[in-house]
């Protein structure tokens, strides 16, 4: 298994091992981040009694300060011209505070309210199917 490995990360030019080594470090960061806000979200709605839009929206801004820190330092770090930093600052404002957000409302709405099961449903979309969308427009908007 090792040997196959070696040699396909041998095959790859450039600009895949880039790619490779953003989607390995996005899966690791992204994996704390969004546990990070799944946590706080199922805190918010379980021993914070609070209803569950206004903890995921409570859990989405703790998560972009703490997602935005380390993904510009770490997982896009070298990727794309970087002219300015406020630029990245206000596309991942509008991609993770405006679509992540969004699409993680989708999720405790459909869960909650369309289906009437437990608040703690969206957590599964929320960490399978939203950072697999955050990726792409972070990598091809954010941090370009």
């Amino acid at each position: 298994m090792r040997d196959g490995l070696v040699r396909f990360w041998n095959g790859l030019d450039h600009g895949h091992r880039s790619l490779a080594l953003q989607v390995l470090r996005y899966g690791f960061v992204g994996v704390g981040v969004t546990l990070f806000q799944i946590g706080i979200y199922n805190l918010l709605i379980g021993a914070g009694h609070q209803k569950p839009l206004i903890a995921n929206t409570l859990a989405t801004i703790a998560a972009m300060c703490v997602g935005y820190t380390i993904h510009s330092r770490f997982t896009f770090d070298g990727h794309g011209n970087r002219e300015s930093a406020w630029r990245s600052i206000y596309r991942f404002i509008v991609t993770n505070g405006i679509v992540g957000y969004a699409v993680n409302t989708f999720w405790v709405w459909l869960f909650t309210t369309a289906l009437h099961l437990s608040p703690h449903w969206p957590s599964v979309p929320m960490f399978c199917v939203t950072p697999a969308i955050l990726f792409t427009l972070n990598r091809k908007w954010v941090f370009d």
